[in-house]
């Protein structure tokens, strides 16, 4: 009742935080929090909408209890003299980090950020003012300024939520507006005692740049404050005096006296704020502060500051054994990343035991076209069998036209043999010229097309044979892909390599393993009980006693670390022995794919070798037509000539007189023998 009814003085502050405490040892005895057995209903009034919120939750009357300390400590403050740094940000700090924020929309996550700011701001706005009064360093006094700013710009951002708008509702904009004039009016008092560094430095330039930047943010600042009461105008106004005096008086003796140059603000070092307030503490467990425990006799509260050494204990311990596994995980990661080896793929072995996808995809769809090779061999065949006909009708013809040629130079020397008759030799066959000519022609086209022929032929006898293995039993398939051959020395190698990365995995998993073995150790385990029961004095010796019980998963992990030494040194060797076969798999490897990739690209190439195959089969369909004509005229224009030349020689053999009958000589004789005996 007396922490509800509190009157507004420090006892009242006592009052709160005795309650706070009580309240503190109750629910750590009584299950009266949220939907626990002996919960109630807790009322509260919320102080911006005047609802009334009702909780079954001690912990609800605690943060409401906080929250009103906090408030009441911010009254206290401003009727204080501003000579204290500390504040009534810790009750509201408290509150934000140990209670739910869904309490009440005047707890949530941002008023309260807004109340903490508010009160260390205006803690170090007495700072500040004292350490003014003190007549500090101006980079001090700066400084500090320089964190008055920066608490109330978090407290103006917490202001422009939308959900602490709506809930502060008019004064919001009030609130804000008298921050933000904060915000200048403390960022022109920074650069005025950083313009006084400068004149103590004798940098007379940047003394100049402070001091305007300081008399612009102060005009801000005065902009800001229409409304404010007469004593924040005649500061102000004092502060004009003050800022727009050395802004003037600096001016003027650089322009006159020191001609520096004057740099940019930007261009300068900002001002880092210097936090030197502190939020009261809140010890919900300190005996000064709540008075004795009422509720002693249920169960002491020594256990529960003995429970918490002996957490810090556990904490320390883990903590011990995370940075000595770190440190050794760090050393393995980048000894196994140097290395490159994947325990998963570093033989690749089973990879060679099957017909890869891509090629089970070709094979079954060459599966449900059985004709596809036989259809590619009948279509080179009658392309072979048509460019055979052509080039046999253009070699007849060919020899029709040697033949004749040789014919009508025999004709020739006979005639020339006989005395000159009257007229000349009849003219060349005008058929057979119009024939040879066509038969250049053709020649022509047919060497061009048989480079083209040729090409194709070799790239069918290339497909085929993959083809007709695609289209052949699976088993032949994978018997054509490369596979490795290994000797028995290389297998050792292998096993002993797969064996030694078994075990590094095998490390690493004993590791995490015994890591979270450790993390569930310390997370249930709880002495609360047997603390209740023991001395204070035997504290020590009971937290030695109880923190025994991780030895063994220490000693555990511990050889797991060490083993890690011997384990990389091992790994190291068979790495060295693996390098050769690693070679060998590697070009094996490539190999593979580029068989399996060459069966694809065969498969791939079927349609195109049936259009180009049946493209060539047309055009010396075509051509062999027109040999075929040429050869029978060929043949005509032949024995036309043949006959022309007979009627030439009958004619010629007619004007010959008849021979006389001479005596034989014996010269005559021997003119055979003779040659027969040259010969």
């Amino acid at each position: 009742q007396s922490a509800v009814n509190v009157p507004r003085d420090f006892e009242g502050c006592s009052t709160l935080r005795k309650y706070f405490g009580q309240l503190h040892y109750l629910q750590s005895r009584i299950p009266m929090g949220a939907e626990q057995e002996a919960a109630v209903p807790i009322a509260w009034t919320e102080i911006f909408s005047g609802k009334t919120v009702t909780h079954e939750d001690i912990k609800y009357e605690q943060a409401c209890i906080l929250y009103n300390l906090g408030a009441l400590h911010s009254m206290l403050g401003a009727m204080d003299k501003r000579v204290s740094e500390e504040c009534a940000a810790g009750a509201f700090t408290y509150l934000r980090d140990h209670f739910p924020h869904s309490y009440s929309v005047d707890m949530s996550h941002q008023i309260l950020n807004l109340n903490i700011n508010l009160m260390l701001g205006q803690a170090q706005e007495c700072l500040l003012e004292k350490s003014m009064l003190d007549n500090r360093k101006s980079f001090l006094v700066a400084r500090i300024s320089a964190q008055v700013v920066d608490y109330y710009k978090e407290a103006c951002r917490a202001l422009e939520n939308s959900e602490t708008a709506s809930l502060l509702g008019k004064i919001q904009k009030d609130w804000k507006k008298l921050v933000q004039m904060k915000i200048y009016y403390f960022a022109a008092v920074a650069h005025l005692h950083m313009g006084k560094q400068a004149e103590e430095q004798q940098k007379f330039g940047e003394r100049v740049i402070y001091f305007q930047s300081a008399l612009d943010k102060l005009n801000e600042a005065i902009k800001l404050a229409k409304g404010q009461p007469e004593t924040v105008q005649e500061a102000l106004r004092f502060t004009m005096d003050v800022i727009g005096g050395k802004y003037n008086s600096a001016k003027k003796d650089n322009d006159f006296i020191y001609h520096e140059a004057v740099p940019a603000l930007d261009t300068l070092q900002s001002v880092k704020g210097a936090p030197l307030v502190k939020a009261l503490p809140v010890h919900p467990t300190d005996p000064a502060v709540t008075g004795p425990d009422i509720f002693a006799k249920l169960v002491p509260m020594a256990a529960h500051e003995a429970s918490s050494l002996y957490s810090e204990e556990k904490a320390k311990l883990l903590r011990d054994v995370m940075a000595k596994i770190e440190a050794k995980n760090e050393v393995l990661d980048q000894f196994m990343d140097s290395m490159q080896l994947d325990p998963e793929t570093v033989d690749n072995l089973d990879k060679y035991s099957h017909i890869p996808p891509i090629l089970m995809e070709k094979c079954a769809a060459l599966s449900v076209r059985p004709d596809t090779v036989k259809n590619l061999v009948q279509s080179m065949q009658v392309l072979s069998g048509v460019f055979t006909d052509v080039e046999a009708s253009l070699k007849e013809i060919r020899d029709l036209l040697e033949e004749d040629e040789v014919q009508e130079r025999k004709l020739q020397e006979l005639l020339g043999k006989v005395p000159p008759s009257q007229g000349s030799p009849p003219p060349p066959s005008p058929g057979l010229a119009e024939v040879s000519k066509e038969c250049a022609k053709y020649m022509e086209v047919h060497e061009k097309a048989s480079f083209t022929n040729t090409e194709l032929h070799k790239a069918m006898n290339l497909h085929i044979g993959n083809l007709r293995l695609l289209s052949g039993p699976l088993e032949q398939v994978r018997a054509a892909l490369p596979s490795p051959t290994l000797t028995e020395d290389d297998k050792q190698v292998l096993q002993n390599l797969k064996r030694i990365l078994a075990k590094v995995q095998e490390m690493r998993d004993q590791r995490m393993s015994l890591e979270q073995q450790l993390r569930e150790m310390i997370q249930k385990d709880d002495i609360t009980t047997s603390l209740v029961t023991t001395d204070r004095s035997e504290m020590k010796k009971l937290f030695e006693e109880q923190l025994k019980k991780y030895d063994q998963i220490k000693v555990y992990l511990e050889q797991n670390l060490a083993a890690q030494e011997n384990v990389l040194k091992a790994l190291t060797d068979a790495n060295v022995k693996y390098a050769a076969v690693r070679k060998g798999l590697a070009e094996v490897e490539h190999k593979w794919n580029t068989t399996v990739q060459t069966l694809v690209a065969s498969y791939e190439a079927y349609e195109d070798l049936m259009k180009k195959s049946q493209e060539g089969k047309d055009f010396y369909t075509d051509l062999e037509g027109k040999a075929a004509k040429l050869l029978e005229k060929a043949r005509a224009a032949c024995q036309a000539a043949e006959a022309n030349r007979q009627q030439v020689l009958e004619k010629e053999m007619k004007k010959q007189p008849p021979p006389r009958p001479t005596a034989p000589k014996p010269a005559l004789q021997k003119k055979p023998l003779e040659r027969d005996a040259a010969g």
